[in-house]
């Protein structure tokens, strides 16, 4: 494909507290750390598909409402095991209107909802792409 369209880099949350952003990121979302140029102790970066990235970026002064229409969309193989994972570390999940069970795109997708430290709204889903 030569499409000259512009190709998903990176995503960004800004964040009251680096180090319970990033530990959040690592341990509840399992995502890989890599390097940030930065070096300034302000950012922390992760791989998110094979070209793309969360940025998580320190400097928030207030944790702020955000509505879950706007949210950051993962896919697992599993979201049974992925939600046992949630379990696991205590981690509230739901549908839309908040209650413990599975969303169901008209799709067929299944997805669930919950929030980082900071309020964003995160969506995994089973979408097998």
């Amino acid at each position: 494909d030569t499409s000259e369209a512009p190709v998903m880099d990176h995503t960004t949350v800004f964040v009251v507290d680096l180090a319970r952003s990033t530990k959040f990121y690592q341990e509840v979302m399992e995502l890989q750390p890599i390097s940030e140029p930065f070096k300034d102790g302000r950012h922390s970066w992760f791989k998110i598909g094979p070209h793309s990235q969360l940025h998580v970026v320190s400097g928030a002064k207030a944790i702020i409402d955000h509505d879950i229409n706007i949210h950051l969309a993962f896919r697992v193989p599993s979201l049974p095991v992925f939600m046992k994972h949630l379990d696991r570390l205590g981690i509230k999940y739901g549908n839309w209107t908040g209650e413990k069970k599975i969303q169901l795109r008209p799709d067929g997708i299944s997805q669930i909802y919950f929030q980082d430290p900071d309020g964003y709204w995160i969506e995994v889903n089973d979408d097998a792409y």
